[in-house]
């Protein structure tokens, strides 16, 4: 009994990497309660164990006296004799309870409640382990594929990848090898629940700091992270030497560093953006690769601004369903209202005139004359430049020479007598 109890307990430790003190107290409790069951004592029972030798038993402690009281601790004169013949009144003595009297019965309870404390050991022995690496990256196998969460055999534990944390397009196999961020570890009745991420902001910026020794080094931070998990990404990151350039280390000799993080996000579209205290310059290259004009604050505690891009940059700014746009202001905390500079010149004219460009236009034909756009045989073209040197209404054109119509960037002699032919024609 001695040797297989030893040798179960040594296993149990090595295997289970649970202290020592706990699996002792663990087991002198399950044969402390069998031995009150089998011989109705308890509190004076002590487990004593050799460390050397491994060697264990059982001692029940008597008290001797002339008229028992507690039956459980006390023997009289004539019952302590029988076990040990030098007992005394007044004095104690101890019994040696052999584990062979236990019982099968009693011996089985004691390997349950061993066993239960050792998993409840170990549970706790896992949620230390892992609470502590919340925010650090995982390599495991996966284990099984349920219902779309992905179960995933690390090296003491599972751990679970929920479907909302995939990326969409990524499909894993049993056995397959998967990498993922610790986001969240739970206490449950089951265990620790150890939760995982692929599609996590944190994930993104971990891949660079294993992939960018400068940013592991703390020479370049990574000052935010703005992602749509298996489409695109934005990265900003700053570098405390004026020496090394942010944006160069992340991309690495030939974009070999990115190229590793992409590689592993499942070919995820990766801008690098270089950070600025300045909100401005900020969103101007967080909005890359559009161009934009002009930056405005309109509120600075709501963090909303206006930007302006030249008309052929705007989809280029909002960017596919309006990613671009989305991602920017997510990396920046800015609210963006992009708009192009056609429409801020007709918004000004607007709030000046209390109507937009085209209504003024109208106004101003209605009170001036017909609209030169009236003209027959003109292109569009040149009506538009006819309205951009300030002949809006066909009366405006009225005792216009040639020399004049010259005068307009971009007419010649002979579109300058048609554009004659067109206003004596509507006169």
């Amino acid at each position: 009994m001695n040797y297989e109890v030893t040798e179960a307990l040594s296993q149990i430790m090595r295997e289970k990497n649970v202290d020592r003190t706990v699996v002792m107290e663990t087991l002198r409790t399950g044969l402390v309660a069998a031995a009150r069951k089998q011989f109705g004592t308890g509190e004076n029972i002590d487990l004593r164990m050799d460390e050397k030798t491994g060697r264990m038993e059982m001692v029940a402690t008597w008290n001797v006296v002339g008229d028992v009281v507690d039956p459980e601790t006390e023997k009289t004169l004539a019952e302590a004799r029988q076990i040990d013949p030098s007992a005394r009144v007044g004095e104690t003595f101890e019994q040696t309870l052999p584990f062979d009297l236990f019982g099968r019965n009693a011996i089985q309870a004691v390997k349950q409640v061993v066993v239960q404390r050792v998993r409840e050991a170990e549970r706790e022995n896992i949620y230390e382990l892992y609470k502590d690496r919340v925010g650090d990256t995982v390599t495991g196998t996966v284990q099984q594929v349920d219902r779309g969460n992905i179960i995933v055999k690390l090296d003491r534990a599972e751990a679970l990848v929920p479907w909302r944390e995939q990326i969409r397009r990524e499909k894993y196999k049993q056995g397959e090898t998967i990498r993922a961020y610790i986001f969240e570890v739970q206490k449950s009745a089951k265990g620790p629940q150890i939760l995982l991420s692929r599609t996590h902001p944190g994930f993104l910026e971990i891949l660079f700091r294993m992939e960018v020794p400068e940013i592991h080094e703390g020479i370049v931070e990574v000052k935010s992270v703005a992602r749509e998990p298996g489409d695109r990404s934005k990265i900003a990151v700053f570098s405390h030497d004026n020496r090394v350039d942010g944006v160069g280390a992340c991309v690495g000799m030939k974009g070999t560093r990115v190229q590793a993080v992409v590689r592993e996000l499942n070919n995820e579209r990766i801008d690098i953006v270089p950070w600025s205290n300045d909100p401005t310059v900020f969103v101007t290259q967080a909005l890359r690769p559009a161009n934009v004009s002009q930056v405005h604050i309109l509120d600075i505690a709501e963090k909303k601004m206006r930007v302006v891009v030249e008309d052929d940059q705007l989809s280029l700014a909002i960017g596919k369903a309006g990613q671009n746009a989305r991602l920017s202001a997510k990396l920046t905390g800015w609210n963006i209202d992009l708009i192009k500079r056609s429409d801020l010149e007709k918004q000004l004219m607007a709030e000046t005139f209390g109507v937009d460009r085209d209504e003024k236009e109208e106004e101003v034909s209605d009170l001036g004359g017909v609209p030169v756009d009236d003209l027959v045989g003109l292109s569009p073209k040149w009506l538009e430049k006819l309205k951009e040197a300030g002949y809006t209404t066909i009366e405006s054109l009225e005792g216009v020479t040639r020399e004049q119509l010259m005068e307009i960037p971009g007419v010649g002699a002979a579109t300058a007598d048609k554009m004659l032919t067109a206003v004596r024609g509507a006169q």
